[in-house]
């Protein structure tokens, strides 16, 4: 009887399952026509019309990541965690955006790494908001001032990406922050060769070339420090920064707001 049981299960859950994606679908659509497209997600209506739709499925995981987002963008992360952990809680795909958020917008590092680690074991180094999970792991070992562990983690990114796709398609970000981590151990002219490889990539990035003058003036090359400077203080008053799309909302890691006059 057990046996039968399980068999009828076996047959009926997928499509149980089905109908409860397909009606969760319609909603979102719902939701889309009549909210998302229309409102701003700063407005109180934007929060009403979500809480409308939670009222006809609270386990619309893609809901609570909607509620959690504008508070992410208005720097009231605690508030928006409430929202995002409800997220995962009804969907686990939501744990690598948790995670972003937790590097790049809460900065609470250790949970970040937490959550890219699982994310690994999950879905092996995907991606988020265009950077591998492995990418995040790295930069958060930084903010933690983990630097031998950064470093080795975006080395092995750099290799695998090089490897997989060519020297051109390495990410300009992904060569700053490696530079980064040598800097940070005062590997001057190791340094200097990475952010060289970033400028390649980005010419005008002004916060390698801010760094680059720092490691030139520690090798006291002042002259060419001096220069470099000057540089990434022209590209930056031009607007020449990390250009990440999330960077209008959060500074990122290591990233220079102003310059001396």
């Amino acid at each position: 009887m057990r046996q039968f049981i399980y068999i009828i299960l076996l047959f009926i859950l997928p499509v149980i399952a089905l109908a409860q994606s397909e009606k969760q679908k319609a909603l979102i659509d719902e939701y889309l026509e009549n909210c998302g497209n229309k409102l701003y997600y700063h407005a109180p209506e934007w929060q009403e019309c979500l809480d409308v739709m939670l009222e006809k499925d609270s386990t619309v995981a893609y809901f609570w990541q909607q509620k959690a987002m504008p508070y992410f963008k208005a720097r009231k992360y605690e508030a928006g965690m409430v929202f995002q952990d409800k997220a995962v809680a009804y969907d686990i795909n939501q744990l690598p955006y948790r995670a972003f958020i937790k590097c790049i917008f809460a900065k609470t590092y250790r949970d970040a790494i937490a959550d890219f680690e699982k994310s690994l074991k999950l879905y092996g180094n995907s991606y988020e908001m265009d950077h591998t999970y492995n990418f995040y792991i790295a930069v958060s070992y930084l903010q933690l001032n983990e630097f031998e562990m950064a470093e080795h983690i975006f080395e092995r990114e750099l290799k695998n990406t090089i490897d997989a796709k060519g020297v051109d398609n390495a990410h300009h970000l992904d060569l700053f922050y490696y530079g980064i981590a040598k800097f940070e151990q005062k590997k001057w002219s190791e340094a200097i060769t990475i952010f060289d490889r970033a400028l390649k990539l980005y010419p005008q990035f002004s916060d390698v070339k801010f760094y680059k003058s720092r490691c030139l003036a520690r090798l006291d090359k002042k002259e060419e420090a001096l220069k470099v400077y000057d540089e990434a203080r022209a590209d930056f008053k031009l607007g020449y920064t990390i250009n990440e799309d999330n960077a209008v909302y959060e500074l990122y890691p290591y990233q220079i707001t102003r310059y001396r006059e």
